[in-house]
């Protein structure tokens, strides 16, 4: 009875609109009180022990300095200089300025690890750029958010800071450097349609026609932003300091960039970079919070065995319940964040992933890759959202888009799952 009311009362509060933080902290706030009614209001307890066991982790720390980063990043010009350098290199002609949208963004997911700040970040750039090549709105803003969804993947990530936190024996390091080869390999699979599809219908008809940058002054003007991820990455590899202590590094630098080399940020802009970046973590965190109430629920009511049992001993086998996962997931994505199904989800995950004895680091990459599919899959998809705002165009606009870079992301979560070691390798080969 009290396990229904959880997770009927989580479903209902979602259906009526209710953000899905405040779904779960009610939720799981329910059924504690149902569950000591005889304790009466000692019960009551668990509640505020939980809230502040979820947000006392060292750890979440870098998640709003990350997030910091990304404000700064997307208002530095750091963006700009690098699409300028990688026109440079390859050029212009039909479907250049989408190879060059999506490899913008992979580098940024180097800076920021936030999907929607780099789409925000590149798509302030490159939708206009490439209106004026002659490329569709929709097409644009379906290659800005496809391409934003690899910074999740490719380190820093907040999503792989956030799987650490609920799987202690999957570290940030090694997470980090198990994201890398699958986030190249997402990219050139992103980059392979976009650049067919706009050959293919006549994209980009007035590119050619467009100056191309030099490339040793784009260079030079590129190089404070290709020097960002080498001092949070290098730092990290060469044990300068950790992720959290990375984050900090990435702040300052990001303001000394932006304030002092290309002098884009004023002082008067730092309190609306503040802002924001406060807002979104204090979202992020506060959904953190209030999912550990859930799942300190699940697992005082002992829901996560018996869901476990079921499935391991459904007869679909390790191929089979790994398929269902997939399709789960990808579904799932298509309506919540990728945060929200890490902290709803994992606890429920881990113990099949455990009876099946799936590498935690790897499933981790698995798990991101599912969520990077969502964040730009429609009805509702983050990444998607924040491009079609800049180019002012309905989602519904980019289906046809969509499906082609869907279909080239699941053909590579298909490679992970069959070749572990494309994960795998990195971080053993690091020592992580």
């Amino acid at each position: 009875m009290i396990v229904a009311t959880l997770f009927i009362v989580f479903v209902v509060l979602m259906v009526i609109g209710m953000p899905v933080g405040v779904a779960l902290g009610i939720a799981g706030t329910l059924s504690i009180v149902m569950s000591n009614l005889d304790t009466h209001w000692f019960g009551l307890l668990a509640v505020p022990q939980s809230f502040y066991a979820g947000l006392a982790k060292y750890p979440l720390l870098a998640i709003p300095m990350f997030v910091l980063v990304g404000s700064i990043f997307d208002r530095s010009g750091v963006a700009s200089r690098l699409v300028n350098f990688a026109i440079a290199i390859v050029g212009r002609g039909p479907g250049m300025l989408p190879l060059v949208a999506i490899a913008v963004a992979m580098f940024l997911g180097g800076i920021s690890g936030s999907g929607p700040a780099c789409a925000a970040a590149v798509g302030a750039v490159m939708i206009g750029a490439m209106t004026r090549a002659g490329y569709p709105k929709p097409f644009s803003a379906s290659i800005v958010a496809a391409g934003a969804s690899t910074d999740i993947l490719i380190p820093p990530s907040i999503a792989f800071i956030v799987y650490s936190i609920l799987v202690p024996q999957a570290s940030v390091p090694a997470l980090f450097a198990a994201g890398m080869i699958p986030g190249i390999m997402v990219g050139i699979a992103l980059i392979i349609p976009a650049v067919w599809l706009a050959r293919r219908h006549n994209m980009g008809a007035l590119e050619s026609s467009l100056p191309r940058p030099r490339f040793w002054p784009s260079l030079l003007e590129a190089s404070w932003g290709l020097i960002a991820p080498v001092i949070i990455l290098g730092g990290m590899r060469m044990g300068y300091f950790t992720p959290t202590e990375a984050a900090v590094v990435a702040v300052f630098y990001g303001l000394f960039v932006g304030m002092c080399i290309h002098r884009t940020i004023k002082i008067r802009d730092l309190f609306t970079i503040l802002r924001e970046a406060a807002e979104l973590s204090a979202v992020i965190m506060l959904v953190v919070t209030l999912a550990g109430i859930f799942a300190w629920a699940l697992s005082t009511l002992s829901v996560i065995d018996p869901i476990t049992h079921a499935i391991v001993n459904s007869g679909l086998g390790e191929y089979g319940v790994m398929a269902l996962l997939i399709v789960l997931l990808v579904v799932l994505g298509m309506f919540l964040d990728g945060i929200s199904i890490f902290l709803i989800f994992v606890p429920l995950l881990m113990p099949i992933v455990a009876a099946y004895q799936w590498d935690a680091v790897w499933f981790g990459v698995l798990l991101t890759l599912m969520v990077a599919v969502g964040q730009f899959t429609p009805p509702l998809a983050v990444n998607l959202m924040v491009s079609c705002r800049i180019a002012k165009v309905p989602m519904e606009s980019t289906v046809q888009w969509v499906m082609w870079l869907l279909l080239s992301m699941f053909l590579v979560l298909v490679l992970v799952i069959m070749f572990p070691e494309l994960a795998l390798w990195l971080p053993r080969y690091l020592g992580f």
